[in-house]
């Protein structure tokens, strides 16, 4: 296990090394540059954009800028953003609890929908409750989530109103302006952007936690668990499920950066204050330093995620052995 480990985490390394180089290379080549944000300004003149580049060390070749950008990252200097000048770790950190708390509510939800509607389904297999689900499994996964997102906002935010005659739900931010902290306002907030992006992922869940249960309720030793007289629901949950989550581990170990990144279309729909917006708009702004360091903390725990995988997999199913 300790040099299977090893030989994992050296891959990773020399991956993530790989993917930021083609990244940073993909940067520096995009149309505009690291000026667009300077050269947009009328009193910008020829003089200042020239020292400008200077002070950014853009003058060097790409393969120079890059050993520099790496040896800051490894000391820890991430750069600063070219629209807020502030440190592009401070304005990540200031927008990551945000994602943390959107994307976590809505992991939590979508496990708690998918997976018990994912069995149901599957032990209940072509029965009218299997078609509903599958129907709407299928409508989850084929929405556009920005039509989707816009028609919530429509509906519960616009057309129906309370008591008050204010919206029924707020349809964007993360709180209300102007008023002191609330819980309650918070919850109001996150029930719309929670909504969608759980419907969404839901869909997909449930679809492969009803093939991966029904590839296991036929196997011999669920049988024989039945034979012996065990409640059915103790064979379901106890001895089907074990084997039958392993797949849906897998697929939500590959979701877990995404806590990270957050929803760039959700956040972005319901101006919710997280890294998928921040992302957004420092693309928009050609805010090349914090992009480059929001993809490259993305990519890093897509990597980190992959070797998670292989060790849940170990845990689950005995029969699996790492050499």
């Amino acid at each position: 296990m300790t040099t299977y480990l090893l030989r994992r985490l050296l891959q990773a390394v020399l991956t993530l090394f790989v993917v930021s180089l083609i990244l940073f290379g993909l940067i520096s080549v995009t149309p505009g540059g690291f000026m667009t944000v300077y050269a947009e300004k009328s009193d910008m003149t020829a003089a200042d954009l020239a020292r400008i580049r200077a002070n950014l060390g853009l003058d060097d070749p790409v393969p120079i800028r890059y050993v520099k950008w790496l040896g800051n990252l490894l000391k820890g200097d991430w750069g600063r953003s070219l629209t807020s000048k502030r440190p592009v770790l401070e304005e990540i950190g200031s927008r990551l609890p945000n994602t943390l708390l959107l994307m976590s509510l809505m992991l939590i939800c979508t496990l708690l929908v998918a997976i018990p509607l994912g069995i149901l389904s599957a032990i209940r297999q072509y029965s009218w409750l299997d078609n509903v689900l599958t129907t709407i499994a299928f409508a989850g996964q084929s929405l556009p989530v920005f039509w989707f997102g816009l028609l919530l906002i429509i509906v519960f935010s616009v057309l129906l109103r309370g008591p008050d005659g204010k919206p029924l739900l707020p349809g964007s931010g993360m709180y209300t302006l102007g008023e002191p902290f609330s819980l309650w306002d918070r919850i109001r907030h996150l029930i719309l952007p929670v909504t969608m992006l759980t419907f969404v992922s839901a869909a997909e869940y449930m679809r492969y936690m009803r093939s991966a249960m029904l590839d296991v309720i036929h196997e011999d030793y669920i049988r024989t668990a039945r034979a012996k007289g065990i409640q059915e629901w103790v064979v379901i949950y106890k001895h089907a499920l074990r084997n039958a989550i392993i797949p849906l581990v897998t697929l939500l170990s590959l979701d877990l950066p995404s806590l990270f990144a957050g929803a760039l279309f959700t956040e972005t729909i319901f101006a919710w204050p997280g890294i998928g917006r921040l992302y957004f708009t420092a693309a928009l702004k050609n805010d090349y330093p914090l992009v480059m360091a929001i993809l490259t903390i993305y990519s890093a725990l897509i990597i980190l995620s992959n070797l998670l995988v292989d060790l849940i997999y170990a845990m689950l199913d005995p029969r699996i052995r790492l050499s």
